[in-house]
């Protein structure tokens, strides 16, 4: 099998982290699959590295942002390839460009439009284990762009539906997609399946398991995505086609967002034009 795996900013935030992932990378290597790795920059990173930029300016150069920003990932998965060479493992890491992650030109939030696989094909022929540099490409002007929030994801997602892999394995810091957010409900459940369509539902509506983009590429390429801890061995939660799913429950889970309040108005005259009168002294 060709197995695109993705950590998270958790799951590599120290040295020892991204041993460990080494270790689960290796496992998985063992048991003869190919190997895709993406990884995010080390948690915090990412925000350092824009307190940064804003000592000098407030509103930076976005083309400079991007070269900046890049540069977490990059550190990250030169790090996950020397740890994974020290174990005696054949790995190469890639930034976004050296993948062939080609995006359109608007910088810190750009949209991938092609993948040129050449490279990353010819190192797994060579029996390597793959690690990319997420959330980052390359515009048509071989400028440094990245993608924007969930880009990490995003990457691997695309990368999975380039190379056609058999599976996507998103590694976080929790177990997989639950019917409600298990800190606030201790009896949520955690689901084994759930369809595409669903998973966009709840992560519009505040679920903070996946990202939308990446669950709308994976669906638009037929991506098989799974969502698993980083931390543990549990079979994760994964998300399909909804033919794949034989019993489809009524209700699959609940998303809520407490940065929300209701406001009731009473006694309000009932005339033309008195509700664009109240939201407009509101807005």
């Amino acid at each position: 099998m060709l197995i695109v795996q993705k950590y998270g900013g958790t799951s590599v935030g120290n040295v020892e982290r991204i041993e460990a992932v080494a270790k689960r990378v290796i496992e998985s290597k063992q048991e003869g699959h190919d190997l895709v790795v993406v990884v995010s920059a080390m948690s915090g990173e990412t925000n350092k590295l824009l307190d940064f930029a804003s000592h000098f300016s407030t509103t930076p150069n976005v083309r400079e942002v991007d070269m900046l920003l890049s540069s977490g990932e990059r550190v990250t998965s030169a790090l996950l390839a020397i740890a994974l060479e020290a174990q005696g493992y054949s790995a190469v890491s890639m930034s976004g460009r050296r993948a062939g992650i080609v995006t359109d030109n608007v910088h810190t939030k750009a949209r991938i439009e092609h993948i040129d696989t050449q490279e990353m094909k010819n190192a797994l022929a060579e029996g390597k284990i793959i690690v990319v540099a997420g959330f980052q490409g390359v515009t048509h002007d071989g400028e440094v762009s990245t993608l924007g929030r969930g880009g990490s994801d995003l990457s691997a997602v695309a990368i999975a539906g380039a190379l056609e892999a058999d599976l996507c394995e998103i590694f976080t810091d929790v177990d997989g997609v639950y019917t409600t957010d298990p800190r606030i409900e201790p009896k949520a459940k955690k689901l084994d399946k759930i369809s595409y369509d669903e998973m966009l539902e709840l992560a519009s509506l505040g679920a903070k398991v996946l990202q939308s983009r990446s669950v709308e590429m994976a669906k638009k390429l037929n991506v098989n995505l799974v969502t698993r801890s980083s931390f543990n061995k549990n079979e994760g939660t994964l998300i399909t086609k909804e033919d794949n799913i034989m019993e489809q429950p009524l209700v699959s889970g609940i998303a809520l967002d407490k940065n929300q309040a209701r406001v009731t108005l009473r006694g309000v005259t009932d005339k033309p034009g008195i509700a664009a009168e109240i939201f407009k002294k509101i807005g």
